[in-house]
């Protein structure tokens, strides 16, 4: 069973979709097995993340933006591909860093997240963005 999410984003940061996914598992007739996904983009990654708490998000989107600042930040002069706005490297340097695809078992026809955990795409440009991570549900 494959489908595909679509998850728009405002800019740099973390959104949670795991409703949408939570949802689609649900409706889909399979009591155990492993859903795949797979975020379809080079400047944006997949986390199993925290939501309970929005602190989280926004500490972890701050140690990114520090880690890797943009190609403007001085510390970042070595980098030759800037034509795509001086975001768009560390962008991709934060997307080679973090995960693109995460596996989550399935167990009686639901997600096995614990109690706090949440499904994230984290943007790392700064424009807008529709974000698409394929899903696919393997079991029975």
């Amino acid at each position: 069973m494959n489908t595909t999410f679509e998850v728009e984003t405002h800019g740099q940061g973390t959104y949670e979709f795991t409703r949408d996914v939570t949802r689609w598992v649900a409706g889909a007739g399979v009591s155990d097995g492993v859903l795949t996904l797979f975020i379809r983009h080079t400047s944006a990654s997949l986390l199993v993340m925290e939501n309970a708490d929005p602190e989280v998000q926004t500490d972890l989107a701050t140690f990114f933006a520090r880690l890797v600042p943009p190609t403007t930040d001085p510390s970042m002069s070595y980098l030759t591909h800037t034509y795509e706005g001086p975001d768009d490297m560390p962008a991709h340097i934060k997307a080679s860093l973090l995960p693109v695809s995460v596996q989550i078992p399935i167990s009686e026809g639901r997600l096995t997240l614990g109690t706090w955990q949440g499904l994230y795409v984290f943007e790392h440009r700064d424009r807008p963005h529709l974000r698409q991570v394929a899903a696919q549900i393997t079991g029975s």
